[in-house]
């Protein structure tokens, strides 16, 4: 695997995640923020091979980015980026589309529809990168080394550029998992709603402790 900085985009428990993921795999990370200074307790607890700095200052210093914002947040700061400091470069997106509406009978909702998706939305606004959907359809807690008594989850990427799926592929299976490749960008259709999918039991039962796993004969 020949990238070593990785920049992680956002704040959040699924960027803290993420980017521990990558620094204990022997990366370098720098995560972004609109306000690093909150970061600053993670960065010292993280170590050497840890920065902060602004969503811009991350994106430069990447040679591989971590889309890891709210799915609302998400285009306004692909807007933001697009050009010079995201071309060229693969970007893992995280992000599902999630209203900021209560679930409805633990299903969340979503501001796409079926003939959408979030990501196609990102790949439009940023032609130049290349965008690998992936982390979407699991919670954070499994993101990373998943252990699983049934053995290895599957997770499942789509994406237009295919060196950009082969350099996830290889970070996936650093993480521990399966990859089943779904093709093209139009696929992010049917993975995003799999966060619904695996929410429900989670809101209907407070059972969050699964992850979906692709079977073949």
């Amino acid at each position: 695997m020949q990238t070593k900085k990785v920049a992680v985009l956002g704040s959040g428990i699924v960027g803290e995640v993420l980017a521990n993921g990558f620094l204990k795999h022997g990366y370098e990370v720098m995560r972004g923020s609109r306000d690093p200074a909150k970061l600053n307790e993670w960065k010292g607890k993280a170590g050497t091979a840890a920065s902060v700095g602004t969503f811009d200052q991350a994106a430069n210093f990447g040679e591989l980015i971590v889309l890891s914002v709210k799915g609302s947040a998400a285009e306004s700061l692909i807007k933001s980026l697009a050009g010079k400091a995201i071309a060229g470069k693969t970007i893992i997106d995280t992000t599902n589309p999630i209203a900021d509406l209560p679930p409805t009978n633990g299903v969340l909702n979503f501001f796409t529809n079926l003939n959408d998706s979030l990501m196609e939305r990102l790949q439009k606004i940023a032609t130049e990168a290349n965008f690998v959907k992936a982390f979407s359809c699991v919670g954070n807690a499994w993101m990373v080394d998943p252990q699983f008594p049934d053995g290895k989850p599957t997770m499942f990427i789509c994406g237009n550029n295919e060196q950009a799926k082969s350099e996830v592929k290889a970070i996936l299976a650093q993480f521990g998992w399966q990859i089943e490749d779904m093709g093209k960008v139009e696929s992010a259709r049917a993975i995003e709603p799999l966060c619904m999918l695996w929410c429900i039991p989670g809101f209907l039962r407070n059972e969050w402790g699964h992850a979906f796993s692709l079977l073949k004969k």
